[in-house]
């Protein structure tokens, strides 16, 4: 809590501090103690009008502690430092095409905070869209000594709009990630929620449209890419910005539709108060691809039952999702924040 509210707010005094977690005097001069016996929060004089006694206040010191993330898609990833202020302070991206492990081994390796003694990492935390897919055992022991978490690329993703991006929502968030398979993840409460079995958010296998096809088949990039020009598809690859083709557009159009339903069978049960869209799409795509759903949605010869409490969508606040970003806070959650404890 005190963590959170200095780098939320800070720098702030005790007494700010005790007005914004409710903790008590001495309870808060000891947590900063041992938060300034680590390295995690420095003290300083506040200046102050008048001749009253200057106030100590306390700060994030950026260089405390650092959280390496990674997103794993594919034969490509991305790996990006994070300091305690959370601030990206390097980022690259990755050939995962031969031995992903080695690759990404060497990627970290090749890092400028790595070569610095005085950087504490505190881990790796990945990114994935099914971790499943992957081997924690070979990918602790390619990164020894380092401890690694994997976690779904939609989960990643939310921690990062959580704290960097649209916040703590009233009613938590939904965000969309399209890809060749489109997923979802739900934040409530500020939690993940991943289902009894975490595949909660498979909404590329939902049956969509006038014609009950897969969301998949239709809005997945990978159909965007059969319809594409070489050009188009090496800007899409780059997250590059392009003029929209006639194909493009028509793509657009049918995927909106279809994506339009599965946004409504979803939210408009769970009425998120955010509903997000992201992924690999250049963000122009994205906006025009909401736009034609924001005209579907208003047009009731279509859909003359669409539920008036559906939250307005609108683009994730990162490129990519900022699914290495989040994955990034990984550690900093496993190390620096307690434990949940049983039926807490």
């Amino acid at each position: 809590m005190i963590l959170e509210a200095i780098r939320r707010d800070g720098p702030l005094t005790r007494l700010e501090l005790g007005g914004r977690t409710g903790l008590t005097g001495p309870g808060i001069t000891n947590i900063l103690r041992r938060l300034g016996d680590t390295g995690l929060v420095t003290a300083r004089k506040r200046a102050e009008a008048g001749s009253g006694q200057p106030s100590t206040e306390f700060a994030i010191d950026p260089d405390g502690a650092f959280g390496l993330g990674v997103r794993l898609h594919g034969g490509s990833g991305e790996v990006v430092v994070l300091d305690l202020a959370g601030r990206i302070r390097e980022s690259r991206t990755i050939d995962l095409s031969g031995d992903a492990n080695a690759a990404l081994k060497r990627a970290i390796g090749g890092l400028g905070t790595m070569r610095s003694s005085r950087a504490r990492i505190l881990g790796v935390g990945i990114g994935v869209d099914d971790p499943s897919s992957v081997s924690p055992d070979a990918l602790a022991a390619a990164l020894r000594p380092f401890r690694v978490s994997v976690e779904r690329d939609c989960v990643t993703a939310l921690l990062a709009e959580r704290t960097f991006g649209v916040g703590a929502v009233e009613g938590g968030a939904m965000l969309i990630i399209l890809d060749d398979h489109i997923r979802a993840g739900f934040l409530f409460r500020g939690v993940p929620f991943g289902g009894v079995h975490g595949k909660a958010g498979s909404i590329g296998l939902m049956r969509t449209g006038a014609d009950h096809v897969p969301l998949d088949t239709v809005a997945g990039l990978g159909e965007l890419r059969k319809i594409m020009t070489p050009a188009e598809r090496a800007a899409l690859a780059a997250g590059t910005e392009m003029p929209l083709s006639a194909p493009v557009k028509a793509w657009i159009r049918e995927a909106a539709g279809h994506l339009l339903d599965a946004i409504v069978a979803t939210a408009g049960f769970l009425a998120p108060g955010a509903i997000l869209i992201g992924g690999d799409l250049p963000r122009p795509m994205i906006e025009e691809l909401i736009a034609q759903m924001s005209v579907e949605r208003g047009d009731t010869a279509i859909r003359p039952f669409i539920t008036p409490w559906i939250s307005p969508i609108r683009p994730a606040s990162f490129p990519q999702a900022g699914i290495a970003l989040g994955a990034a806070m990984l550690p900093f959650f496993d190390l620096l924040l307690p434990p949940v404890m049983p039926g807490g």
